[in-house]
């Protein structure tokens, strides 16, 4: 699968968690004017990812690739995204990129971040990832369910979205 490029506007902040996760490259500012996002997106050649629909619009006259997000839930946004872009709900680590500040995360041994973690982590866990830019550490700890449990739902709904009526 090939990562896209994205540029959140400032109300999709979960979302561009889930994206980075998924792998693709999303820039987000919280509280960037509309006339910089459009020209980020076009400097940068990144899809610009809004629910404001005045944004939307200003973008696409402006020759910037822009998706109106119409969906309520992370979930319903996801299944929106992937059925439009084409990309998978799974998480693949070996591509997914830091939720917190979008850098590719990278395997480390226990042994690097033992000291950085809570020691019942280390007991439990053997495989860690780190972000090389801002040192979060990345475990399949108990919120792994939860992350898997909505892209299953995420998955599901996109399955039955596409299915003909």
């Amino acid at each position: 699968m090939k990562a896209l490029r994205f540029l959140a506007d400032g109300m999709l902040g979960k979302l561009t968690r889930w994206l980075r996760m998924l792998g693709h490259d999303v820039e987000y500012f919280i509280d960037m004017p509309d006339d910089q996002l459009i020209m980020t997106a076009i400097e940068e050649s990144r899809v610009l990812l809004t629910r404001d629909i005045q944004l939307y619009r200003r973008a696409s006259i402006n020759g910037v690739k822009a998706f109106l997000i119409g969906g309520r839930t992370e979930i319903d946004k996801l299944v929106e995204l992937a059925q439009h872009f084409g990309f998978g709900l799974d998480v693949d680590v070996n591509v997914s990129r830091c939720p917190k500040c979008n850098t590719k995360i990278n395997p480390v041994s226990k042994e690097e971040v033992k000291d950085k973690i809570p020691q019942s982590t280390s007991r439990f866990y053997d495989d860690f990832w780190m972000c090389p830019s801002c040192g979060q550490i990345y475990w399949q700890g108990s919120h792994w369910k939860k992350i898997n449990r909505t892209l299953s739902k995420a998955k599901h709904m996109a399955e039955m979205s596409s299915k003909p009526r």
